[in-house]
């Protein structure tokens, strides 16, 4: 992407993240989202089919820079997440939640939680199964892989929703412990 095309994503994104902390996913048009991001219908198409797939993109871009994060030498990919990575690929998820990096956490607090938590348990299921070496030991053998992976998924959304209901009270460091304990 070049940078016109980084910044007409970023001002979509930016726009449609605002309008999900005002209304219900249902609610919100095409047409909404093009006024606050100030660009043409046809630019919009361009980058994204429907709302739907502008959502995913962004729960995407997030677990693309966490991914990249934990390469040894991650791809050249400007993310709409910028940071430096720690080496534990949920302490740095934990990070930029707890920064409200482009106000993820108005996905996770609004009327939408759901529909964005979907898509983001199914984002965290690929993630836990690439982490998988963190959990060794943990799992009884006769466990199915899939089945762990998704409890892995399910506890880290599970910690987030406390952590979120308790105020963020907690470092990312002493939550990331909670939910390694919890796992």
């Amino acid at each position: 992407m070049d940078r016109r095309q980084r910044k007409t994503r970023e001002a979509i994104f930016s726009a449609f993240i605002d309008l999900l902390a005002e209304k219900n996913y249902s609610q919100i048009t095409v047409g909404e989202i093009l006024a606050r991001a100030d660009i043409a219908r046809a630019t919009f198409y361009a980058h994204f089919e429907t709302k739907d797939y502008l959502l995913k993109a962004l729960c995407e871009d997030l677990f693309c820079h966490i991914f990249d994060g934990t390469q040894a030498h991650p791809p050249e990919h400007r993310h709409l997440f910028q940071c430096d990575p720690p080496d534990s690929a949920f302490l740095h998820l934990f990070q930029h939640l707890m920064r409200d990096d482009n106000h993820v956490l108005k996905l996770l607090s609004g009327r939408n939680n759901e529909l964005f938590l979907g898509y983001f348990k199914e984002l965290l299921q690929t993630m836990a199964a690439s982490q998988l070496t963190l959990f060794a030991g943990r799992k009884h053998d006769a466990l199915p892989e899939d089945f762990w992976v998704r409890h892995i998924a399910a506890t880290f959304v599970e910690t987030l929703r406390w952590w979120l209901d308790k105020g963020m009270e907690e470092s990312p460091e002493t939550l990331c412990q909670y939910f390694s304990w919890a796992v």
